[in-house]
């Protein structure tokens, strides 16, 4: 088995140094903050209080709706559709 030169070494460990590197900033906890010179925007009409980064960073309930998942037990007709309709000639 022979070795690789130092160079090769470095350009084959590269990929996983940087995904390792990534993956590391994963699994921050710090408190969210505006970057410097910058702000939060201000309270929406309506809202006596300005929002937090964490509440701006929650999807609404209408960014993300409860599914409502219904299971067939059996099957049924299907009704008709007045939208299906065949292609024009």
């Amino acid at each position: 088995m022979r070795s690789l030169p130092p160079a090769a070494l470095i350009l084959a460990l590269a990929p996983a140094l940087a995904l390792t590197l990534m993956l590391s900033g994963c699994g921050s906890r710090a408190e969210l903050k505006p970057r410097v010179g910058q702000q939060l925007p201000v309270a929406p009409v309506g809202r006596d209080t300005q929002p937090t980064a964490r509440d701006l960073l929650a999807p609404s309930q209408q960014a993300r709706p409860n599914r409502s998942v219904e299971l067939r037990e059996r099957s049924e007709e299907r009704t008709d559709d007045p939208f299906d309709l065949p292609p024009k000639e």
